[in-house]
């Protein structure tokens, strides 16, 4: 049997806490002054706290010392976290959990690549953190997306080449680290957004198993 290795990212993919991310960081724009729109939000989609905020500043062309920095992103991940904490099974996106249960029948390697600082709790309110052989979040990487950082950790730890792996993304700088790693990227959401994807779909329910098939037994590649 073929195996290959299968590396989902978090927001947007396995759940929609991209809303939640959205909220917290208008409600905090919103503090300091500068205001941005869900256009904009994509920009922030996939991208570390950091690198989020630092967007953020540079759209309302504000500057703000170390010490108001830092607080800013906890209050930010404070807020986010009210949000989370409330999650359950349901929020889990279409056909998401057919997907992995698919994979893992199959025998192929499961990992998660988030940038999220929180991705295990979320893992764990939605109950499939045991789903996954390896978790590669926010807390594991040096470099943000687009850099492969967190996609090359996770196949290392599936124990598999880059070349042999498959990310789900549903940011564009989620589906330029993929591409720069070597793996199969395939986008989650809108063409027009994610069009470096190898592979674009709205969301899994439009995904076909024999697709998943075909690139496990590696009659599909990278495009």
């Amino acid at each position: 049997m073929h195996k290959k290795g299968f590396i989902f990212d978090l927001d947007g993919v396995i759940v929609d806490t991209a809303k939640y991310h959205f909220l917290a960081w208008k409600k905090l724009a919103k503090t300091i002054g500068v205001d941005f729109s869900e256009a904009q939000n994509e920009q922030l989609k996939g991208v570390s706290r950091v690198s989020s905020l630092e967007k953020i500043l540079e759209w309302g062309n504000k500057t703000l010392s170390d010490e108001d920095f830092t607080n800013l992103m906890s209050k930010k991940n404070e807020d986010y976290l009210s949000y989370i904490h409330k999650m359950n099974a349901s929020e889990i996106l279409p056909d998401v959990s057919k997907v992995l249960d698919f994979l893992i029948n199959s025998k192929q390697g499961i990992a998660l690549g988030s940038a999220s600082k929180n991705a295990t709790p979320i893992l764990k309110k939605v109950h499939l953190l045991e789903k996954f052989e390896a978790i590669v979040d926010g807390n594991d990487v040096a470099k943000a997306k687009p850099d492969p950082e967190v996609f090359l950790i996770g196949a290392k730890l599936l124990g598999m080449n880059p070349e042999d792996c498959i990310v789900f993304e549903d940011s564009v700088a989620g589906v330029q680290a993929a591409n720069t790693a070597n793996m199969i990227s395939i986008g989650i959401g809108e063409k027009s957004v994610l069009h470096e994807a190898d592979f674009i779909f709205k969301d899994f329910t439009e995904m076909p198993q024999e697709f998943i098939e075909q690139i496990i037994s590696g009659q599909i590649n990278k495009q």
